[in-house]
Formats: C-alpha cells, structure tokens, sequence
C-alpha cells in the first residue's frame, strides 16, 4: 500500500522529491475522494461513504505531483506573508524572514516553526521567553550591584497586568515582555522593583528613590504608555 499509517487516519506519501505528511477523515456526505491542502498546510482527503483507507492511499498517491506542486506554491505564498510580519525587539520592530521551510529568523534569532504556517505567535512568545530568562536576571544583579541592594531571587513570568513585583523576601520578579522594550524603559522597571527594597509602597519617598537612581524616569514612562497595546500582542 502506497501510504504508511502511523496513528489511525495519520499517513505519509512518497512524493517525488521528499515524505509528505498526510491525513485521512471520512465524510458520510462525501460522494468521492477529495485531496486538499487545509489552512495549515496540511494535505487531507476525504474518504466517501462505502470508502476505504487504503483506496484513499492509492487516490492520494495518483495525484502526488499535483500535491507536491501545490504545497510548493503554499509554502511560497504563505513565506511571503512571513516576510512581511515584524516583531517588537528591544525597542525596534524587527522583521521575520523565512530563512527555510521550517525557520523563522528575526534579527539574530531564528524560531522553528511547522511548514506553511503563518500565525506565530506562539512560537515568538517562546522563544522570547527564553531570551528575556537569559537577559533579564543578569541585568538584575547588575544594577542591584550599582545601588548597593541585594535581590535572592529573580523570575522572569507571563504577567498581564504589571511589569514587575518585588516581595519582601527580596525577591524580584519581571514581565517576559521587557525583553520587546528599549533598554532605558527595562532598566527603568528593573530599578523601580530595585527601589521597593528600601520602601514597600508607592509613596513620596519611594518616587523620590526612584527618580533619584532614574532620572529619566518620565521618558520611560511615556515610551510605556504609548506602546503598552503593542507589547499586549503577544
């Protein structure tokens, strides 16, 4: 049989130049075989009532050429619509280009992505994530270092309504998504949880500590209040 199953309605094809990954569903309503490439990329047929799977393996194998000429003109169109996304990266929108059929780069980084898809979010909060885990915490100990304070521990989370919080356990923790910021706006948050070791609130005397170790404390904020809504997209 044409078609290798590995999990049930899962199959692979053996096209001309490479496997193809393949999937197989029943249609009751169906009156024949049906080959298509579904919004992911993904090439699927349909089987018809009274059909089988492997009649559907022998269909899709009949018309290999025309899917592998199908999902080359896929990959090129989605690749295209690749290119013209761009990601917020330390304070500069950077765009993505496809780099293969399974890699996205965006400045010096790359991200895995699955053939054909275009929606990646998912993948760029990852991988920005992860930078921002790298990043983050050094620069913490640094600054830490330049006002004589101490910090036991530092998380790097997904926090929606805060870009940072420090507890009194000297422990500090930051928005993955300062990573997307200017490096004037993250050392300004950094230095703003820094500063809530010497006071535990927002009042006079801790804005005085703040704009004393900041003084360009307005600027960030401003830079914050017109781009918070683009940060929020991923």
């Amino acid at each position: 049989m044409p078609v290798n199953l590995r999990t049930g309605v899962e199959g692979v094809l053996e096209g001309e130049t490479s496997r193809i990954g393949i999937t197989f569903r029943k249609n009751p309503r169906a009156r024949r075989y049906i080959l298509r490439i579904n919004a992911t990329g993904m090439p699927t047929v349909t089987i018809p009532r009274g059909g089988s799977l492997p009649e559907a393996g022998k269909f899709a194998q009949r018309h290999v050429a025309w899917l592998e000429a199908r999902l080359k003109k896929f990959k090129e169109r989605t690749a295209t619509q690749v290119d013209e996304q761009k990601v917020l990266f330390k304070g500069e929108p950077v765009a993505l280009i496809t780099v293969s059929d399974t890699r996205v780069a965006f400045g010096a980084h790359t991200i895995s992505v699955a053939p054909g898809r275009t929606d990646l979010r998912a993948q760029l909060k990852e991988k920005l994530w992860r930078l921002a885990k790298m990043e983050l915490p050094p620069r913490v100990a640094e600054l830490a270092a330049e006002h004589g304070l101490s910090v036991n521990r530092v998380s790097v989370r997904d926090q929606r309504s805060r870009w940072g919080s420090c507890s009194v356990r000297k422990q500090i923790s930051l928005n993955w998504r300062l990573i997307q910021v200017p490096d004037l706006v993250r050392d300004y948050i950094i230095v703003h949880e820094l500063m809530h070791l010497r006071e535990m609130n927002h009042s006079s005397r801790f804005w005085k500590w703040v704009h004393e170790a900041f003084p360009r404390t307005p600027e960030a904020e401003r830079w914050l209040k017109v781009n918070a809504l683009v940060l929020r997209q991923l």
